[in-house]
């Protein structure tokens, strides 16, 4: 497993943080209270799940484990540029934790987790967690290996990188 810990000062990360490659579940309460601060009046998270049944070509139909590994040195800085395109495109928000569970997860088995936190619920919490687990998706260099009854298929993205995820 693969914690770090809040960036502040010299780092450019403004406001509170928490980045994990994880092989144990998140504590959604202590991630909460990494991020809570006075100001601080609304966490939004969304958490991903192994789902059992996927409808897409050349994957099982039934899913009975993913397989996730990662680059831990480059996901953390992967995660850290997230967390600057949310701010530039989301000032209000005020903490950010993203984590990707890594190893083998079952069904129902939670996968990832990316909570935003906000003086108010409409200042673009919402939104910058959803753009959130869209670019953890995108660029944080981790690979998923969907195992079914019959076979297994490592799972590729559609994005390919940009000079600026460089």
């Amino acid at each position: 497993m693969a914690i770090f810990p809040t960036v502040s000062g010299g780092s450019g990360l403004p406001h509170p943080t928490y980045f994990a490659l994880a092989a144990d579940p998140p504590d959604l309460n202590a991630i909460h209270a990494h991020l809570r601060q006075p100001e601080v009046g609304a966490i939004i998270t969304f958490s991903g799940y192994v789902r059992g049944q996927t409808q897409r070509d050349g994957l099982p139909t039934a899913t009975i484990q993913l397989n996730y590994e990662a680059y831990e040195e480059m996901a953390h800085e992967k995660m850290g540029q997230i967390a600057h395109e949310i701010w530039a495109q989301w000032p209000l928000v005020r903490g950010i934790a993203i984590v990707q569970r890594i190893g083998r997860l079952e069904v129902g088995e939670p996968t990832t987790l990316v909570a935003c936190a906000a003086g108010h619920r409409d200042q673009g919490a919402f939104e910058a967690a959803r753009y959130g687990i869209d670019r953890l998706k995108e660029i944080v260099p981790v690979w998923k290996q969907e195992v079914g009854a019959d076979h297994s298929v490592w799972v590729e993205g559609d994005y390919r990188p940009t000079t600026a995820d460089n």
